[in-house]
């Protein structure tokens, strides 16, 4: 029997890293963070030649990216200079000019809300998103050292489904039925700068030329759709890319405060004791907790995501004096405001609590409480709203678009919303709601004099498309349209997974269920960085790296492993002259030794160099593709 090949599990950000050489870096600091260290001297980080490299590679990777800032550039003009220009403009930006780094105008845009409201989003140019990505690289891993385990927003490995997943363990499990919603009144145009340098200072990042730059960051200008501009004395920039680090370290101060009320309280700590379960070290406090439920310290366990947050309590009484103390607390340690007629305490055994787009209630099953949530009603008549309306436009198409295409993009609204909602428990009945209306628009548009041009039978299904619906006798097509239209009823509940305590992106253990580091040489990495081709761009660079990844180290055409860096050549399938690009598509790597076989010679020459090389077939019809591309005749 054949070998399973074994799937290799892959981190975007985690692989980039490897490329560049930065994932030891990261680590340490994350262990020095740790272990409690301050942190001085971070500039030099933040503006090496890897660090910034590595920012291009993660930024480009971002539709965002190619959206333009008040200087009406994108990631594009900057991947088309050389490696070596962007460095040292990037180093004179921060660090060139006699008053210091000094970001252009934030260009602010205003994104319309499903309640009619605007949300103002500010979009940095290009060349302050790309210092915004380094100085956001190097601070990540000093800070994830030092955030709760209980904030789940906008950080590496967690996610809505892990905060969801802790939200039932503390109602069905805790039997912690009165939740606390609270507000924020615009949170993130209200952020103290002052508060949130010191809070940086108090994490370890002790820099000063740092801390001078976060605080331009945070006072650029913004160009405001009329064209005035505007000087902000406090927030963040909704649209930058530090903006949701920032407002972790801002609420940071919160979950602790919360966990020392309870979790992180020394008498927890004092009786807790360590046990195996399964096969893990656990620090198990439960005797810590039946002491403090004895005395008058209130029992409170929180979850956020972002700056959206709920307290969880085990009676009223509590929830009443917590509700206080903490609205106190945010008002007085953080400056911000909550709103009171947002903010309010729910038993969620007499009526739904709403989180992250989901509503969620407890009710008796069997002795005891179970979970039981739902879509909420306002997203739900958004997300019923939004399909209806795609369903329209399939059968008549927007201007420039076909039918086909317009089918697409509604499958990918109904595959967005099943995989964001598909944890709520009665997701099935939810779906079935937004179904009939959708179905009720195709049907009534697409019935014809003719007939019913909505059909059982259309095209072959792709492999993915009949693992997930091909059970389904909902599927629809089209007539004379093979694209399958996805029933958005046809969805079953999947289990909230948590996230585990041993998962870490900045140590190798912590890696391990997440990610396999490279199986190849990495010294070929190391000189492909260190060596960076003359006359090329910054995105040509970048692609060798990927290539060399993809090729697993192979040569294109004779599949051989590049023992030696210096034969590693990068070929361009079609050449600039015929108006190939240096993009990743156009790009190939291959051995020194084959790029005669890829010139334009005489025939008799080529078969000679052929013979010396002992070319065989298959490498011969790989030669013979890439001439092809250049226009050049098969050998």
């Amino acid at each position: 029997m054949p070998k399973e090949r074994k799937k290799v599990l892959c981190m975007d950000a985690q692989r980039h890293a490897e490329y560049y050489g930065m994932q030891r870096t990261f680590d340490k600091l994350y262990a020095k963070s740790k272990a409690g260290e301050t942190f001085t001297g971070l500039m030099e980080l933040v503006l090496s030649p890897d660090n910034i490299m590595l920012a291009y590679r993660n930024i480009k990777a971002n539709t965002g990216s190619y959206t333009a800032g008040t200087d009406k550039q994108n990631i594009g003009d900057i991947g088309r200079l050389p490696p070596a220009e962007v460095i040292g403009k990037v180093r004179k930006i921060v660090t060139g000019s006699e008053h210091g780094y000094r970001p252009k105008p934030v260009r602010r845009k205003d994104i319309p809300k499903p309640n009619g409201k605007t949300r103002p989003l500010g979009i940095p140019c290009i060349w302050d998103r790309l210092v915004q990505q380094c100085i956001k690289q190097i601070l990540e891993s000093i800070c994830e050292a030092k955030f709760s385990n209980n904030s789940y927003g906008f950080r590496p490995n967690r996610s809505v489904e892990h905060a969801i997943s802790r939200t039932y363990s503390l109602l069905q499990r805790a039997h912690l039925h009165y939740v606390l919603e609270f507000d924020i009144k615009g949170f993130f145009d209200n952020v103290n700068h002052s508060k949130l340098i010191k809070q940086l200072w108090a994490l370890g990042i002790q820099d000063k030329q740092l801390l001078f730059v976060l605080r331009r960051i945070l006072k650029a200008p913004i160009r405001m759709p009329d064209g005035s501009t505007v000087y902000p004395t406090k927030g963040t920039p909704q649209g930058g890319i530090i903006s949701p680090l920032l407002a972790n370290v801002v609420l940071n101060e919160l979950d602790h405060w919360i966990d020392s009320q309870w979790t992180e309280h020394p008498v927890a700590n004092r009786y807790g004791t360590w046990r195996t379960i399964r096969t893990s070290e656990v620090f198990d406090k439960s005797k810590g907790y039946q002491k403090m439920r004895n005395s008058n310290l209130k029992e409170m366990f929180i979850v956020r995501y972002a700056d959206d947050f709920r307290i969880f309590c085990r009676n009223r009484e509590d929830a009443k004096k917590t509700m206080e103390a903490v609205t106190r607390w945010i008002t007085e340690r953080l400056k911000l405001e909550v709103s009171p007629e947002k903010t309010r305490i729910v038993n969620v055994r007499k009526r739904y609590s709403e989180f992250l787009g989901f509503k969620i209630m407890v009710y008796r099953k069997g002795g005891k409480y179970v979970v039981k949530s739902h879509i909420c009603d306002k997203k739900l008549q958004l997300e019923e709203s939004k399909l209806g309306e795609q369903a329209k436009r399939i059968v008549k198409p927007a201007q420039g678009r076909t039918q086909s295409e317009e089918i697409g993009l509604f499958d990918e609204m109904v595959l967005g919303i099943q995989n964001y909602y598909r944890i709520a428990t009665c997701i099935s009945l939810d779906c079935r709601k937004i179904h009939r209306r959708v179905m009720t628009v195709l049907t009534n548009r697409l019935n014809t004099e003719s007939g019913c041009q909505l059909v059982r039978e259309g095209g072959a299904m792709t492999d993915s498309e009949k693992e997930r619906f091909g059970a389904s006798q909902m599927v629809r097509y089209v007539s004379g349209i093979n694209r399958p239209i996805y029933p958005i009823a046809f969805i079953k509940y999947k289990t909230a997974i948590g996230i585990s305590a041993a998962v870490c992106c900045f140590s190798p253990t912590g890696r391990k269920k997440i990610h396999d580091n490279l199986e190849m040489d990495t010294t070929l990495f190391a000189y492909l960085r260190e060596h960076p081709p003359k006359g090329h761009s910054l995105e040509y660079a970048d692609c060798r790296l990927s290539l060399l990844s993809a090729q697993k180290g192979k040569c294109a055409i004779s599949s051989e492993c590049f023992l030696q860096p210096d034969s590693i050549v990068c070929h361009m399938k079609v050449p600039k002259e015929q108006g190939g690009q240096e993009r990743y598509s156009n790009l190939v790597l291959l051995h020194r030794r084959y790029l005669p076989l890829l010139t334009n010679q005489d025939a008799a020459a080529l078969k000679s160099i052929c013979k010396q090389l002992t070319v065989t077939r298959k490498q011969l019809t790989e030669i013979n593709n890439l001439r092809t591309a250049a226009k050049l005749a098969a050998i």
